[in-house]
């Protein structure tokens, strides 16, 4: 491990521990305020502790624990997230509402219950607004037009899923969903474009989610690539091997030729150039194929649009950024990508990300769905594009 990586882990823990420290703290001069003689810290800060560091222990344990202790600690680590994210909007209004309210003479037995329940009010009403938003997808449609032919073809119905993230938190339940919404839309093709997993394989196979997602149907077949956490799992090969028995096609950087009409080609993720090997450029990928047909691109991380206009890219779909997940982090995805949501049309090429269908971290969404995208392509053999 590099220097530079050694100082970035070590600058997180120490944020993680620090706003951890904040939150508990507000914790316990709430707890103290409310039972009086009847709290003890000497057990406090322990408890909290293995609550704040859950998912840190869970990911460390996953070895040694048994499946059903590190699943729970995952779910515990998962919502904590969303309560760290809360909390270190929140305790800061918080805080200066109380310091305002001591200035004016008011006792702090009556400003502290009053804060510490207020927080705790909106605390849960967002936790609740964003289960819902995230356990109740959406379909999201678009209509294009692609100058090109595509032999007989006059359109294309696509169903695309990223970002799935099935594991310990999005299960079978959550799948079941997709299988239903993606099935109604009677798509000739479904596209999953990367992060099917939640790094580790072993949820997918100890709960059979293969059963399940085995019912998703298109008569032009089912194609996904790989995400950043199919490779923070390290578990590709056998994620492939899973992929295959359910008659998915996992393409790393492949080009494969639809019934002689159209290509589809997907990258391996982004996160491949650390690793040897890497991953092709685009303009490589793509040698051979028809300029003339239609062309889509499957590539998990939304980076670099104009690359993929000039290598003759007609459709790119693209996942990863959840939208932020939980605003006000688009904010910081908006900054980071060219799009992090939605359509973006770049010269030829139409671009679109989705917010995902899953969750990574807490199954809570504010400021983004959960969405299945129906992308419907129409064909068209003059080089001019219609308005």
């Amino acid at each position: 491990m590099s220097i530079r990586a050694l100082l970035s882990i070590t600058l997180i823990l120490a944020i993680v521990l620090g706003l951890n420290g904040y939150i508990g703290w507000h914790g316990q001069v709430f707890l103290s305020n409310q039972l009086g003689h009847f709290f003890h810290a000497g057990w406090y800060w322990p408890v909290f502790w293995v609550v704040a560091l859950s998912y840190l222990l869970a990911w460390a344990g996953s070895k040694a624990l048994p499946a059903a202790a590190s699943r729970v600690l995952k779910i515990i680590g998962s919502y904590w997230f969303a309560i760290m994210q809360f909390g270190f909007l929140l305790l800061p209004l918080t805080d200066l509402a109380a310091g305002v309210l001591h200035l004016a003479g008011v006792s702090s037995q009556t400003y502290i219950p009053f804060l510490g329940w207020l927080a705790i009010a909106i605390m849960v009403l967002l936790m609740l607004r964003g289960s819902y938003n995230a356990r109740s997808p959406i379909l999201r449609k678009y209509e294009i037009t692609v100058p090109k032919q595509a032999g007989d073809w006059n359109q294309l119905r696509v169903a695309v899923a990223s970002d799935i993230h099935l594991g310990s938190i999005v299960g079978n339940r959550h799948l079941r969903k997709l299988v239903k919404h993606v099935n109604s839309l009677k798509p000739d093709l479904i596209l999953l474009p990367g992060d099917v997993i939640d790094d580790d394989i072993r949820p997918f196979i100890r709960y059979d989610m293969g059963t399940t997602m085995r019912e998703l149907q298109a008569p032009l077949g089912i194609y996904a690539v790989l995400g950043n956490h199919e490779y923070i799992g390290g578990h590709i090969p056998a994620f492939v091997e899973q992929m295959n028995r359910i008659g998915i096609r996992v393409l790393m950087d492949e080009v494969v030729h639809i019934q002689d009409r159209m290509y589809i080609a997907g990258r391996k993720d982004k996160a491949s150039e650390r690793m040897a090997g890497g991953r092709k450029e685009l303009k490589e990928l793509l040698t051979g194929t028809d300029p003339d047909q239609p062309i889509i691109v499957l590539d998990h991380q939304p980076y670099h649009l104009d690359k993929a206009e000039q290598a003759g890219a007609d459709v790119m779909l693209s996942g990863h950024t959840h939208r932020g997940q939980i605003a006000p982090n688009h904010f910081i995805t908006g900054r980071l990508f060219e799009l992090d949501w939605g359509y973006l049309r770049k010269g030829r090429l139409h671009a679109i990300v989705s917010s995902g269908f899953g969750t990574w971290g807490p199954p809570i969404r504010l400021g983004s769905r959960s969405e299945i995208i129906e992308l419907v392509i129409h064909f068209k053999s003059n080089e001019k594009e219609e308005e």
